[in-house]
């Protein structure tokens, strides 16, 4: 009983005669003859059979759904529908049992809010399983693509005393005595006696310090988690997340929207290649959930049709110019029913305009570029039309933003004033300036925020469902 096969080789290959010995949790019992078993390794079951009066009484009294057993026995054809072989039990054991009236996770159908609650117990849920199969699967792709592309792994800080966005939105990282903290001469906290000896927060991203690593190994990525202190208790936010950044170097916008393009590609291919039950079952999730929607809340495309309308289609490229024309004259604009109406350049898109250019005007994914500079970050590069910056937003059905990126700004004396503009010392940046000094080269990149892609993936519509242990405002369990 020590070794054991997985049931997704077992349901590939069907050894149909060979004994086998397979581990696993239960998910259903039947007539106190028939188990179903899950071990994880994919969405499937498999049917384990006793023999009416094999074992004792005690023994299958302890099975329920939840236990944790190992079958061993006879791989056979099946005699009854819904599975083409089953194991013809000989040997049981049970490791683990599971009360049948306290387990939480009956047979049935249950709210994805009861299962959030439950977050220690969700995985062994269909619904779950399926998820974190597809998270693996899209982490694994990532790696591969960007390892074959001759990019370096760089594993950034997640302690750092720099704020890349300069949002300011950051969780404090600190070693001092909250209730009695040292004060300097004007009586603020004196962080020179902290641990690291100035502030010091968890970061918000890796983009900085990667781009110190583009500019000598060439083209780097990050992909690590990210905190953000911003109180938004909506299906779209997290406090932690994981962020992939890739950073270029001697390349231009245009390079850094090919190569966004190409890693969505690529990802969305993989899992549709690897992942077809998990898949499967998702999307008549989906199916079932949406019949529950009234008809005008209803998606026009399944989960499938969305991958591959991303996979088939070139993404369609405009500048923000030429979007906000589109907005401004369009019928939803002009009989206002967006919920922002668009009335004048300058304005920060919302995710019904993202959807609208993706799902109704140009029916494919979409990459925006050319922003206001004032509603973007500092770092982008700088257009000499002197009111945009070289940035890039790449929008999706059903989602909209997935990636955002710019062409970074790699003159020195134009950064400078970026950076005067938006109060940013730059004191607190001078190792962030110096690369600019030494050897400076056009270079960029862009954040995947990686939540939000297994959203789009998995079809599920709140991004607490994409990662295994959700953090947000006032949760912090598990």
């Amino acid at each position: 009983m020590f070794g054991r096969q997985y049931i997704s080789t077992l349901l590939v290959t069907q050894p149909v005669g060979e004994d086998v010995t397979v581990k696993g949790w239960v998910r259903t019992f039947r007539n106190n003859q028939f188990i179903a078993i899950n071990d994880g390794s994919c969405q499937e079951t498999i049917q384990a059979v006793l023999e009416m009066g094999q074992f004792d009484e005690e023994t299958v009294k302890n099975i329920a759904p939840g236990s944790a057993i190992g079958v061993k026995g006879q791989l056979v054809e099946s005699q009854g529908r819904g599975q083409v072989v089953e194991i013809k039990v000989d040997d049981l054991k049970i490791y683990g049992n599971s009360p049948a009236d306290a387990y939480p996770l009956q047979p049935k159908r249950h709210s994805l809010e009861f299962l959030r609650e439950n977050a220690h117990l969700r995985f062994r849920t269909n619904t779950f399983g399926a998820i974190f199969r597809i998270r693996h699967l899209a982490s694994f792709a990532i790696h591969k693509f960007f390892h074959e592309r001759g990019f370096y792994y760089l594993h950034t800080p997640i302690i750092t005393g720099s704020d890349a966005e300069g949002a300011g939105e950051m969780f404090r990282v600190t070693a001092l005595d909250p209730k009695n903290p040292p004060l300097d001469d004007s009586g603020e906290v004196d962080y020179s006696k902290d641990f690291f000896g100035n502030e010091t927060n968890l970061t918000v991203s890796g983009q900085l310090e990667a781009e110190l690593g583009a500019l000598s190994l060439g083209n780097v990525y990050t992909f690590g988690p990210t905190f953000r202190a911003e109180n938004s208790n909506t299906t779209r936010h997290l406090a932690e997340f994981w962020m992939i950044e890739p950073e270029i170097a001697f390349a231009d916008l245009g390079d850094n929207m090919q190569l966004a393009e190409d890693l969505l590609k690529y990802v969305i291919e993989f899992v549709i290649n690897n992942a077809p039950s998990e898949l499967s079952f998702l999307e008549n999730r989906l199916i079932q959930e949406e019949k529950q929607k009234p008809q005008h809340e209803r998606s026009e495309m399944s989960l499938m049709d969305k991958l591959k309308f991303c996979v088939q289609n070139e993404f369609q490229r405009l500048t923000y110019t030429e979007a906000i024309d589109i907005l401004k004259n369009c019928k939803p604009n002009k009989k206002k029913k967006f919920q922002f109406v668009i009335d004048e350049w300058g304005a920060d898109l919302q995710s019904e305009h993202e959807r609208y250019l993706v799902e109704k005007h140009f029916k494919k994914p979409v990459i925006l570029f050319d922003y206001p500079k004032n509603i973007k970050a500092f770092y982008m590069r700088s257009n000499d039309d002197g009111k945009t910056v070289a940035a890039m937003d790449i929008l999706f059905p059903g989602i909209g933003e997935i990636v955002g990126g710019s062409q970074r700004e790699e003159r020195l004396e134009i950064l400078k004033e970026r950076m005067a503009e938006m109060d940013i010392p730059e004191h607190e940046l001078d190792w962030y300036l110096d690369i600019r000094k030494y050897g400076s080269c056009p270079h960029a990149g862009f954040g995947l925020g990686f939540e939000r892609l297994v959203q789009f993936l998995t079809g599920m519509g709140n991004i607490r469902d994409a990662i295994p242990f959700p953090r947000f405002p006032g949760h912090v369990r598990f």
